[in-house]
């Protein structure tokens, strides 16, 4: 049996978390300078230039890409749990403007003036949401004064004489202008022009709220679960994205191949359609299914196609039993319902279809795949779905992480995940393993009997708290199995999670799998975390996991119905 975690807590780290919990206990709005020493000693390995005079902007980057794109005129960030709260607090939020981030998930709302409302599931959100600001204020404030330095204000130079008196490399402005966005310049000159002063302010919440939301969540789609004599049926659950499994199951970009490859040859996103020729002059049908799958967001959004293309590709998936449930309870962590004995394996991917697909004719189980939620969110959401089914045959959970021994693109499988949330070590049998994603991987590897670390936020973290979790061989560094972990706990217990313990998850009724795909290497160059996400090159892990996760459902249920 693996030995117990090392009980690593870095003190600065703590004093981070105590500091804006403290803080944020205040009635009022708290000044995000209050939070700004704290942040800069905890040394996060996210934010290496903090203390530095010189701007860190791939950290503004990634905190930038995590807000919404008025973030320039937000003066005011208020956090809630629901429009209740919001209400009782004399800001109506169900009439401003829902605003969206280019890399985080989360319901946000905008009054178009000067006050951003934020809606929190789980206090991960808190977690997460804090340094961010922080993070983002922090490095405004150096570039505004770096270019105050250099009077660089009014009219701005050409990109060269920008990196010029910026003292930037190309890749630096290409930095600046992902986080800025497509108006870059024009809020370069705000900057100049403006201090960055935000406020933060912390409703009064509780763990009963997010229960109640994750509740609401599950009534708003327990009604899927349901045959058509209301009867429960039995239930997989699955946690990754909202496109995988509808892909690989529902078949759309199967049966209308010719039309995806007739748009990627004439529009060319991303300059692909030469990849995808490549692949399809050399029979490589992995590496052309992955990219179909890539460009199918393009095709469905492309201006020229207008808004039929996404009611027809959910009225085709409907067709195989597929139905998609966007924000349920006003909870912006979509769910899809698959019914099993409605898929037409002549539709599927052809890496998906197991021997005897065809007999799932029979079958009354279905798929709840949600789109994966942040932290502790994920123990909320399992916990609520649990209480309301009849049967759970297997619990499946996929996403990304940071991997610190492998490579972005790299599959990691892990047996044994130390949750920062709870303190527990958890050790289980993985119903997943190499030899099921292997198959489908020409580039990455696929590394399993691994260790996971559930971490509480990405910049919650430094070098020397990780070394130590690094050298007891912990390489994966992800935010959700733990949470999961512990939901799946009290499904065969009859109390709460512990705390601080050694658990062994041996006496489960149902199939439990962990994988998780790489999208960061934050201790080799920090690039991918920083500076880009996974675009295509993350369609291959990512489809990896699913196709392992979908031929495992199948297995199972076929040889059940066997019986």
């Amino acid at each position: 049996m693996d030995r117990h975690a090392p009980r690593a807590i870095s003190n600065e780290i703590d004093l981070y978390i105590r500091t804006y919990y403290s803080l944020l206990r205040s009635s009022g709005d708290v000044r995000v300078r209050a939070f700004e020493e704290a942040h800069l000693y905890s040394n996060s390995s996210l934010h290496t230039g903090a203390a530095g005079p010189e701007p860190d902007l791939a950290a503004f980057a990634y905190s930038a890409a995590r807000l919404p794109d008025c973030m320039p005129h937000i003066r005011r960030v208020v956090l809630g749990q629901s429009l209740a709260q919001f209400d009782k607090a004399g800001l109506a939020v169900g009439t401003w403007e829902t605003v969206r981030t280019r890399g985080r998930r989360r319901p946000l709302r905008w009054d178009g003036a000067q006050t951003l409302a934020v809606f929190v599931a789980s206090a991960s959100d808190i977690d997460d949401l804090v340094p961010i600001v922080v993070s983002y204020q922090i490095e405004w404030n150096k570039l505004a004064s770096r270019m105050g330095e250099i009077g660089l204000r009014g009219e701005l130079p050409d990109d060269a004489g920008l990196c010029e008196r910026l003292d930037l490399t190309a890749e630096g402005l290409g930095t600046l202008r992902a986080a800025l966005g497509p108006r870059w310049r024009a809020l370069l000159g705000t900057i100049a022009d403006t201090e960055c002063d935000l406020t933060l302010r912390l409703l009064d919440g509780s763990f009963a709220e997010y229960q109640r939301s994750a509740q609401r969540w599950w009534r708003a789609i327990e009604g899927g679960q349901l045959d058509h004599e209301n009867q429960p049926r039995p239930v997989y659950f699955v946690s990754s994205n909202n496109h995988s499994l509808a892909n690989l199951l529902g078949g759309y970009a199967h049966v209308h191949r010719n039309q995806l490859i007739e748009f990627a040859r004439a529009k060319n996103p991303e300059g692909l359609a030469p990849v995808l020729d490549e692949a399809l002059a050399n029979g490589n049908e992995h590496k052309a299914w992955n990219i179909l799958y890539y460009l199918l967001r393009a095709y469905l959004f492309d201006k020229e196609g207008g808004n039929d293309r996404v009611i027809n590709v959910q009225a085709f998936d409907a067709q195989s039993g597929i139905r998609t449930i966007f924000n349920p309870g006003r909870i912006d962590v979509d769910a899809q319902i698959i019914e099993l004995g409605q898929l037409q394996p002549e539709r599927m991917d052809p890496r998906v279809r197991v021997p005897g697909v065809e007999k799932l004719v029979r079958s009354r189980a279905i798929i709840i795949n949600i789109d994966y939620p942040l932290g502790m969110a994920a123990y909320h959401h399992l916990t609520s779905l649990v209480q309301g089914v009849d049967q759970i045959r297997g619990v499946y959970v996929m996403g990304k992480a940071a991997t610190l021994n492998g490579r972005v693109g790299d599959v990691m499988i892990s047996k044994t995940v130390h949750d920062e949330h709870s303190a527990n070590t958890y050790l289980f049998r993985n119903a997943l393993s190499a030899a099921d994603v292997q198959p489908f991987m020409r580039h990455g590897n696929v590394l399993d009997n691994q260790k996971a670390l559930t971490v509480r936020s990405a910049f919650l973290q430094n070098r020397e708290y990780m070394d130590v979790y690094y050298r007891e061989g912990y390489t994966v560094m992800e935010m959700e199995a733990g949470p999961y972990l512990s939901a799946v706990y009290e499904t065969t217990s009859p109390q709460r999670h512990p705390q601080d313990e050694i658990v062994l998850l041996s006496d489960l009724e149902f199939e439990l799998g962990v994988i998780h795909y790489a999208s960061d290497t934050p201790y080799s160059r920090r690039q991918s975390l920083l500076s880009k996400s996974l675009s295509y090159f993350g369609v291959e892990s990512t489809y990896g996991c699913a196709l392992a996760i979908a031929r495992r459902i199948m297995t199972i249920e076929l040889a059940r119905m066997a019986r």
